[in-house]
Protein backbone atom coordinates (compact mmCIF):
# COMPACT_ATOMS: atom_id res chain seq x y z
CA UNK A 1 0.00 0.00 0.00
CA UNK A 2 2.83 2.29 0.79
CA UNK A 3 4.35 1.67 -2.64
CA UNK A 4 1.04 2.51 -4.27
CA UNK A 5 0.76 5.92 -2.61
CA UNK A 6 4.37 6.67 -3.55
CA UNK A 7 3.55 5.78 -7.16
CA UNK A 8 0.52 8.08 -7.23
CA UNK A 9 2.55 10.99 -5.78
CA UNK A 10 5.31 10.49 -8.29
CA UNK A 11 2.78 10.49 -11.16
CA UNK A 12 1.26 13.73 -9.89
CA UNK A 13 4.67 15.44 -9.79
CA UNK A 14 5.65 14.10 -13.19
CA UNK A 15 2.92 15.98 -15.09
CA UNK A 16 3.97 17.96 -18.20
CA UNK A 17 2.95 21.24 -16.56
CA UNK A 18 5.69 20.74 -13.99
CA UNK A 19 8.27 19.69 -16.58
CA UNK A 20 9.03 23.20 -17.73
CA UNK A 21 10.83 25.76 -15.69
CA UNK A 22 9.90 29.34 -15.25
CA UNK A 23 6.56 31.22 -15.34
CA UNK A 24 3.67 29.63 -17.28
CA UNK A 25 2.85 32.72 -19.41
CA UNK A 26 6.28 32.91 -20.95
CA UNK A 27 7.29 32.00 -24.51
CA UNK A 28 10.05 29.92 -22.97
CA UNK A 29 7.45 27.64 -21.42
CA UNK A 30 6.59 24.91 -23.96
CA UNK A 31 3.21 24.28 -22.42
CA UNK A 32 2.19 27.88 -22.98
CA UNK A 33 3.44 27.78 -26.59
CA UNK A 34 1.50 24.56 -27.26
CA UNK A 35 -1.63 26.10 -25.72
CA UNK A 36 -1.37 29.20 -27.92
CA UNK A 37 -0.75 27.03 -31.02
CA UNK A 38 -3.79 24.94 -30.18
CA UNK A 39 -5.99 28.02 -29.70
CA UNK A 40 -4.73 29.49 -33.02
CA UNK A 41 -5.40 26.16 -34.74
CA UNK A 42 -8.95 25.99 -33.37
CA UNK A 43 -9.49 29.67 -34.33
CA UNK A 44 -8.36 28.95 -37.91
CA UNK A 45 -10.72 25.99 -38.04
CA UNK A 46 -13.60 28.20 -36.91
CA UNK A 47 -12.57 31.03 -39.27
CA UNK A 48 -12.68 28.76 -42.31
CA UNK A 49 -15.91 27.20 -40.95
CA UNK A 50 -14.43 23.72 -40.90
CA UNK A 51 -16.80 22.49 -38.17
CA UNK A 52 -19.74 23.65 -40.31
CA UNK A 53 -18.26 21.94 -43.37
CA UNK A 54 -17.66 18.78 -41.37
CA UNK A 55 -21.20 18.99 -39.99
CA UNK A 56 -22.56 19.67 -43.49
CA UNK A 57 -20.56 16.76 -44.91
CA UNK A 58 -21.85 14.53 -42.11
CA UNK A 59 -25.41 15.81 -42.72
CA UNK A 60 -25.03 15.17 -46.45
CA UNK A 61 -23.64 11.73 -45.72
CA UNK A 62 -26.52 11.06 -43.32
CA UNK A 63 -29.02 12.29 -45.93
CA UNK A 64 -27.36 10.06 -48.56
CA UNK A 65 -27.50 7.08 -46.23
CA UNK A 66 -31.15 7.85 -45.43
CA UNK A 67 -31.93 8.11 -49.15
CA UNK A 68 -30.15 4.81 -49.81
CA UNK A 69 -32.09 3.20 -46.94
CA UNK A 70 -35.37 4.58 -48.30
CA UNK A 71 -34.47 3.33 -51.77
CA UNK A 72 -33.50 -0.05 -50.31
CA UNK A 73 -36.86 -0.22 -48.47
CA UNK A 74 -38.69 0.71 -51.66
CA UNK A 75 -36.75 -1.90 -53.63
CA UNK A 76 -37.44 -4.49 -50.93
CA UNK A 77 -41.17 -3.71 -51.01
CA UNK A 78 -41.15 -3.85 -54.81
CA UNK A 79 -39.26 -7.14 -54.69
CA UNK A 80 -41.78 -8.54 -52.20
CA UNK A 81 -44.63 -7.39 -54.46
CA UNK A 82 -42.98 -9.01 -57.49
CA UNK A 83 -42.29 -12.16 -55.47
CA UNK A 84 -45.92 -12.34 -54.37
CA UNK A 85 -47.01 -11.80 -57.97
CA UNK A 86 -44.72 -14.56 -59.22
CA UNK A 87 -45.85 -16.89 -56.46
CA UNK A 88 -49.49 -16.19 -57.38
CA UNK A 89 -48.70 -16.76 -61.07
CA UNK A 90 -46.85 -19.94 -60.18
CA UNK A 91 -49.88 -21.20 -58.23
CA UNK A 92 -52.14 -20.32 -61.17
CA UNK A 93 -49.82 -22.08 -63.61
CA UNK A 94 -49.66 -25.11 -61.30
CA UNK A 95 -53.46 -25.21 -61.08
CA UNK A 96 -53.70 -24.88 -64.86
CA UNK A 97 -51.13 -27.67 -65.29
CA UNK A 98 -53.13 -29.86 -62.89
CA UNK A 99 -56.30 -29.15 -64.89
CA UNK A 100 -54.49 -29.95 -68.14
CA UNK A 101 -53.17 -33.21 -66.68
CA UNK A 102 -56.64 -34.16 -65.41
CA UNK A 103 -58.16 -33.35 -68.81
CA UNK A 104 -55.41 -35.30 -70.57
CA UNK A 105 -56.05 -38.30 -68.32
CA UNK A 106 -59.78 -38.11 -69.00
CA UNK A 107 -59.16 -37.73 -72.74
CA UNK A 108 -56.72 -40.64 -72.67
CA UNK A 109 -59.27 -42.83 -70.87
CA UNK A 110 -61.97 -41.80 -73.37
CA UNK A 111 -59.60 -42.44 -76.27
CA UNK A 112 -58.74 -45.87 -74.83
CA UNK A 113 -62.44 -46.72 -74.51
CA UNK A 114 -63.08 -45.47 -78.06
CA UNK A 115 -60.11 -47.47 -79.36
CA UNK A 116 -61.41 -50.53 -77.55
CA UNK A 117 -64.86 -50.06 -79.08
CA UNK A 118 -63.32 -49.45 -82.52
CA UNK A 119 -61.19 -52.58 -82.13
CA UNK A 120 -64.25 -54.63 -81.20
CA UNK A 121 -66.10 -53.24 -84.24
CA UNK A 122 -63.10 -53.98 -86.44
CA UNK A 123 -62.89 -57.52 -85.07
CA UNK A 124 -66.63 -57.98 -85.66
CA UNK A 125 -66.27 -56.68 -89.25
CA UNK A 126 -63.33 -58.97 -89.89
CA UNK A 127 -65.21 -61.94 -88.41
CA UNK A 128 -68.21 -61.12 -90.59
CA UNK A 129 -65.95 -60.77 -93.63
CA UNK A 130 -64.27 -64.08 -92.76
CA UNK A 131 -67.67 -65.76 -92.32
CA UNK A 132 -68.78 -64.29 -95.68
CA UNK A 133 -65.61 -65.64 -97.30
CA UNK A 134 -66.18 -69.03 -95.69
CA UNK A 135 -69.83 -69.05 -96.86
CA UNK A 136 -68.73 -67.96 -100.34
CA UNK A 137 -66.05 -70.62 -100.42
CA UNK A 138 -68.61 -73.18 -99.21
CA UNK A 139 -71.09 -72.10 -101.90
CA UNK A 140 -68.31 -72.23 -104.50
CA UNK A 141 -67.30 -75.70 -103.31
CA UNK A 142 -70.93 -76.90 -103.40
CA UNK A 143 -71.31 -75.36 -106.87
CA UNK A 144 -68.09 -77.03 -108.01
CA UNK A 145 -69.27 -80.36 -106.58
CA UNK A 146 -72.67 -79.94 -108.29
CA UNK A 147 -71.02 -78.95 -111.56
CA UNK A 148 -68.72 -81.95 -111.29
CA UNK A 149 -71.72 -84.16 -110.42
CA UNK A 150 -73.64 -82.78 -113.42
CA UNK A 151 -70.67 -83.34 -115.71
CA UNK A 152 -70.24 -86.88 -114.39
CA UNK A 153 -74.02 -87.51 -114.58
CA UNK A 154 -74.16 -86.16 -118.14
CA UNK A 155 -71.17 -88.26 -119.09
CA UNK A 156 -72.74 -91.35 -117.48
CA UNK A 157 -76.11 -90.59 -119.06
CA UNK A 158 -74.39 -90.05 -122.37
CA UNK A 159 -72.73 -93.45 -122.13
CA UNK A 160 -75.97 -95.15 -121.03
CA UNK A 161 -77.98 -93.43 -123.77
CA UNK A 162 -75.28 -94.12 -126.34
CA UNK A 163 -75.41 -97.81 -125.49
CA UNK A 164 -79.19 -97.96 -125.49
CA UNK A 165 -79.96 -95.60 -128.35
CA UNK A 166 -80.36 -96.56 -131.95
CA UNK A 167 -79.98 -94.24 -134.91
CA UNK A 168 -83.68 -94.07 -135.66
CA UNK A 169 -84.59 -93.25 -132.06
CA UNK A 170 -81.87 -90.56 -132.01
CA UNK A 171 -83.26 -88.94 -135.20
CA UNK A 172 -86.73 -89.01 -133.71
CA UNK A 173 -85.51 -87.23 -130.51
CA UNK A 174 -83.67 -84.58 -132.57
CA UNK A 175 -86.80 -83.84 -134.61
CA UNK A 176 -88.89 -83.53 -131.41
CA UNK A 177 -86.38 -81.12 -129.87
CA UNK A 178 -86.32 -78.94 -132.99
CA UNK A 179 -90.09 -78.79 -132.98
CA UNK A 180 -90.21 -77.84 -129.33
CA UNK A 181 -87.64 -75.06 -129.83
CA UNK A 182 -89.55 -73.82 -132.88
CA UNK A 183 -92.79 -73.72 -130.86
CA UNK A 184 -91.23 -71.80 -128.00
CA UNK A 185 -89.52 -69.22 -130.20
CA UNK A 186 -92.64 -68.32 -132.22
Amino acid sequence: MRNLSALILSLGFASPALASSGPFFSLHNTNFVVLIAFIVFVAILFYFKVPGMIGGALDNRAAGIKAELDEARALREEAQTILASYERKQREVQEQADRIIATARTDAADAAEQAKADLQKSIARRLAAAEDQIASAQAAAVRDVRDQAVVIAVAAANQVIAKQMTAAAGNKLIDAAIAEVDAKLH
